[in-house]
Parts: C-alpha cells; structure tokens; sequence
C-alpha cells in the first residue's frame, strides 16, 4: 500500500530538512550534464528524489515545527549532503586526475575543446574521462548506491545532528585514495612514453640527420592511445572497486 504524505507544518519541516541533504549531495554528485543543465531540472530531481524518502522523514512534533530549529537543522543537514556528494565525487575524479596527468606527457593538452559540464576550456582526453567515467558510474548502477546511501543516512543519521571529526579524517584518505589511483592509471602510459623518448634518444645517437623531433609527438601520441584501449577495459572493474570503499567509508561516517 503506498504511503500517504500528511499535509501540516511537521510535514513540511521534515520535507525541507530531508530536501537540504539531498540537495548538498547533488552539489557534487558526478552525475554526466547534471551541473550543466537547466536549474528547473536539477529542483525537480530533488524534489521527487526528497519525496521518494518520505518514509525516512524525520518525525517532528507540532511544538518542535518552528522556523528557528528549521534553520538550526538545515545547516547540518547540508554538511551531511556535502560529506555525501564530494566522497561521491572522488569516484570520478581519480580517472580526471588520471587523464590529465596523462595527457600533459603524451601532448593531448595541447588540443583543448570545450568542458560540457563547466562550459569552460579543458583537454580533449580530460573530457572523454569525464565522459566516458560518469556513464561507467550510471551503467554499474551507482547512482542507484548514492539513494540507497542516502536512506541510510536519514535512518542511521538523525536530523539537524553534526557530522563526528571522523568524517574529515575519512574525507581525507579517500582523497588520498583518490590521488594513488589516479597516478597508478597514469602510471603504465608514462612508462611507455619514457621507454619511446629513451629509444628515440638512441635514435638520435646514433645517427644526428633523423629529425626525431617531428617524430616524436605522433609516436608517443599513438603509444599513449594503444595504452588507454587497454585501460579502459579494466575502468568498470576499477570504479567497482574504488566505489565500494567509498561506500563503505560513507556508511561508516554516518553511523550515529
């Protein structure tokens, strides 16, 4: 049987406390155009999203439903929402962080087009991670892990609570998580691109009248494309892995 949303001020009151969360969380939420769309869009997910929560609305009294504790209440909750959305957030941007240190040695920052979430400047292959990782993030179903955390929180995490020092510490070492894999991604390609300018190096030894130069930027471009082919079939088993220990870090932060 569906439930039922009663109409009243305790209502309402849960309705915006649950809505301050949700939107925290969407501030950073990777989800693909989701910065870049219409403002209308984005208010309507959160909306429908607050309400698909009802069950997990906080109670409230009709003493307790006043526009003061409403206020004391909303900034946690926004906390909450952001410790949610920006641990959310490191998922993806280990593969950005990736695909920029990559691309300023194989020479793919010098193609520049334009950034479809921020509208602004950035590389070609930032983009394509950008891209590419967060339709990754929809097929593996993680934005589907993002509400289940979400209903967690409201269940284990009471409202208008602060969030325990804990969560920075958290939010720290999966930034260092963040910082490991990315380099890690990165790291075979640059291997590679070492080992090219060390054999053209020799080339060039060898015999001075090579213009090795123009040689070298298609090469280690090429050398660089056949590596990312093989990365990418291992990016759905990485993101698995890495979101599940964000998680899981997630979990453990908003346990009361």
């Amino acid at each position: 049987m569906p439930a039922e949303i009663p109409v009243g001020i305790p209502a309402l009151c849960g309705f915006l406390v649950v809505l301050a969360r949700v939107s925290g969380v969407f501030a950073f939420v990777p989800l693909p155009g989701f910065q870049s769309g219409p403002p209308m869009a984005r208010i309507v997910l959160s909306v429908v999203l607050t309400l698909s929560l009802f069950p997990r609305w906080p109670n409230f009294e009709a003493q307790e439903a006043g526009a003061g504790r409403l206020l004391m209440m909303a900034v946690p909750e926004l906390a909450v929402g952001v410790v949610i959305g920006l641990g959310v957030a490191f998922i993806l941007e280990a593969f950005q962080m990736g695909a920029q240190i990559l691309s300023l040695n194989a020479g793919y920052s010098f193609a520049s087009t334009v950034d479809p979430a921020t509208q602004a400047e950035s590389g070609v292959l930032v983009a394509f991670a950008q891209l590419g990782g967060g339709l990754i993030f929809c097929s593996l179903g993680l934005d589907r892990e993002v509400i289940r955390v979400l209903a967690y929180s409201l269940e284990r995490h009471p409202a208008g609570a602060w969030l325990a020092p804990q969560a920075g510490e958290a939010l720290i070492r999966l930034g260092g998580d963040m910082l490991a894999l990315a380099v890690r991604l990165a790291l075979p390609a640059l291997a590679l691109l070492v080992l090219v300018d060390v054999a053209l190096g020799l080339l060039g030894r060898l015999n001075a009248q090579l213009q090795l130069l123009t040689m070298a930027f298609p090469l280690k471009m090429m050398a660089s494309l056949v590596l990312l082919a093989w990365i990418c079939a291992l990016l759905p088993k990485l993101l698995t892995v890495y979101a599940g220990s964000v998680f899981g870090a997630l979990r453990q932060v908003l346990r009361f």
